[in-house]
């Protein structure tokens, strides 16, 4: 065992991986909204991607970043990878995505306040440089061809393997961006509970964001492209976590799922070691290839839990991941229709009342119909457009009862507004890119870039 991890506690029993997700359970006036955002940054003159080196580069976004704002530099073999600050950091996706993982605010306000800070911020520092950024949820120009790798450890093992898998992770990694919030939660069975409903909707919530319709320039015959590449990139981490709905389900019953997840790498002395394939029980009892008679510590299954990518991830909260990324005001809008879901008990009721009897083969079906047709899939004969039209006054009955307000007397209740006209009229972001596309675009993707940059 190597000195950096000597003298942590080694992970050899179960019993330690069900007490790391215990550790999550908090107070209701504890609870907190995390939101995470990534994005695509480009060059004006060709709306290329950046490099991660040069003049306009990622590099030179996070370097002026921390001189000019002070955030707080992090380094991987010499390479500026991320930045922190107060609870906050400013990561990198493989492709250069630049992704904002806000710190754990108490209301959808602060989170607002904390996204336009962050915008403004970049703005700063890339409008000198001719670099802007797009909120969608796929490349809308240009292939994995063009795209140029950031130096992470972790992404090139994930590169090497996910072809292995499935056809459409490497097309995941590099050209998809997406907006999710970290919510927490009480207890056990509250855990279950608001993971149950949250998972069922995660489809509805793919349809009200639905906003990558593009690839390589051209139409690609989905509305969120983003959600159908997690339908092949690995059956091993992803998809609808049938065994949520069954009972048993809780801490345990996710601990037995994530150890049958195969590993991606092991992070020691400051290197990523490719462990590929290869099981955390195994690494629990020593037997790791790679690492002969090393045992884990809680921050290897930490980095572990991070590599499997359900519609909803617990770690010690629960991730909302069907989004696709979009523009400032669907930022918002995100968090705030699960705050509005799941942080007040009887709109977390009443999501629930909806779904609670929909069968397994059901919600996968909604699952697949979903990245194609939006909010007019349909589940029981229903038109998925008339589930959110409910679900989304549900979410701001919550939002009302929270009564959380701001410096000018409005509670948190306006920023639905946009999902409430997306619901009402049923059409999401993506088909009024397509509808821009085939009338004053020209069948040209150029636009995008100017129209829906930030």
């Amino acid at each position: 065992m190597s000195d950096a991890t000597s003298s942590v506690a080694a992970i050899t029993e179960k019993s330690q991986l069900i007490s790391y997700f215990e550790s999550g359970n908090k107070p209701k006036d504890q609870w907190r909204i995390g939101t995470e955002h990534e994005k695509f940054a480009f060059c004006d003159e060709s709306f290329k991607s950046l490099k991660y080196d040069g003049t306009k580069s990622i590099k030179a976004i996070l370097e002026g970043l921390a001189d000019r704002f002070g955030w707080m530099p992090v380094y991987e073999a010499g390479n500026i990878i991320a930045l922190m600050d107060n609870g906050a950091s400013v990561t990198l996706e493989p492709g250069g995505q630049l992704e904002l993982s806000g710190a754990p605010l108490e209301t959808l306000h602060d989170t607002c306040r904390e996204v336009h800070s962050h915008l403004h911020q970049v703005k700063e520092i890339t409008e000198p440089l001719g670099i802007h950024m797009l909120g969608m949820g796929f490349n809308p120009k240009w292939g994995k061809e063009g795209v140029n790798w950031m130096p992470k450890g972790r992404y090139r093992i994930m590169r090497d393997y996910m072809p292995k898998r499935g056809k459409l992770g490497v097309d995941m990694m590099t050209l998809s961006c997406t907006v999710q919030v970290n919510l927490d939660f009480s207890s056990e069975a509250d855990m279950i509970h608001k993971f149950r409903t949250s998972l069922a909707l995660q489809p509805l919530a793919t349809a009200l964001f639905a906003n990558s319709p593009f690839r390589e320039g051209k139409p690609n015959g989905y509305l969120s492209y983003r959600s159908h590449l997690w339908t092949d990139t690995d059956p091993d981490r992803c998809g609808m976590l049938s065994f949520v709905f069954e009972e048993g389900m809780g801490f345990e019953r996710y601990v037995d799922y994530m150890l049958d997840v195969p590993m991606y790498f092991v992070y020691r002395d400051g290197k990523y070691i490719d462990v590929s394939g290869e099981s955390f029980r195994d690494f629990m009892q020593g037997k790791l290839k790679a690492l002969p008679g090393e045992l884990p510590t809680i921050k290897d299954w930490d980095d572990h839990i991070t590599t499997a990518f359900p519609e909803v991830r617990m770690k010690k909260f629960l991730e909302m991941r069907g989004a696709d990324g979009g523009p400032w005001k669907s930022l918002c809008a995100l968090p705030a229709f699960w705050v509005g879901l799941l942080y007040d008990q009887s709109a977390l009721d009443a999501a629930w009342d909806l779904v609670k009897d929909w069968s397994d083969d059901e919600r996968q079906l909604l699952r697949s119909e979903v990245p194609a047709k939006g909010l007019s899939a349909t589940i029981r004969g229903t038109k998925l457009q008339e589930i959110a039209r409910e679900i989304v006054e549900i979410a701001r009955g919550g939002l009302e009862n929270r009564g959380r307000i701001d410096g000018q007397g409005q509670d948190e209740t306006h920023f639905l507004n946009t999902l409430s006209e997306i619901a009402e009229s049923g059409i999401t972001p993506a088909e009024e890119k397509l509808e821009a596309y085939y009338s004053r675009w020209g069948e040209k993707v150029d636009p995008a870039f100017v129209e829906y940059a930030y």
